[in-house]
């Protein structure tokens, strides 16, 4: 694919980061791009995104974090570990020109708990994304991210109805 290789960063409080990225990947991949999608945090294999990629051709998701919650204040080791996976797969991906589209989904709330070190996240995609089109997501992006982005979108809450009428998380809409 011809004039890849931007970095996107969409952060923030609010719903739809996750969302965005993969509308993204739609767009790509109806051009033809090969899509990876890397989940540092979302392993539930029933998550929407996770059953839909079969169905996109050129699209490929690797759920690489547990189905559980991480406990940031006191992450278990095979969080930090799992995390620590996930990257060096990105960064395989990235070396070996796998993907013309590289999402790394939840990757900045992963550099945020430090589970992954950001200093040598963003020196690595400041020297190697080269033509492939990178998008972190996550809340908390370190400004050190956001600095060497070439877009940032923040995502901020304004109104949810899981405050508001106590709404569950909706399968197809939010899972």
């Amino acid at each position: 694919m011809k004039e890849f290789g931007m970095l996107h960063v969409y952060t923030g409080t609010g719903k739809g980061k996750t969302s965005a990225a993969l509308g993204l990947a739609l767009r790509a991949a109806g051009h033809g791009a090969k899509v990876t999608m890397i989940c540092f945090m979302k392993g539930d294999p029933t998550y929407g995104e996770a059953q839909a990629f079969r169905f996109i051709p050129g699209f490929t998701i690797r759920q690489m974090g547990r189905d559980s919650f991480v406990n940031f204040r006191d992450p278990d080791p095979i969080d930090v570990q799992m995390a620590q996976e996930a990257w060096e797969e990105g960064k395989r991906i990235l070396l070996e020109k796998e993907a013309d589209v590289l999402i790394l989904d939840e990757i900045n709330l992963a550099m945020a708990k430090h589970l992954i070190d950001t200093e040598e996240v963003v020196s690595f995609l400041h020297s190697h994304r080269g033509r492939t089109e990178v998008v972190c997501t996550g809340r908390e992006a370190p400004q050190a991210l956001i600095e060497e982005a070439d877009l940032v979108t923040d995502m901020q809450e304004i109104k949810h109805y899981f405050t508001l009428k106590n709404i569950p998380i909706r399968d197809g809409i939010d899972h």
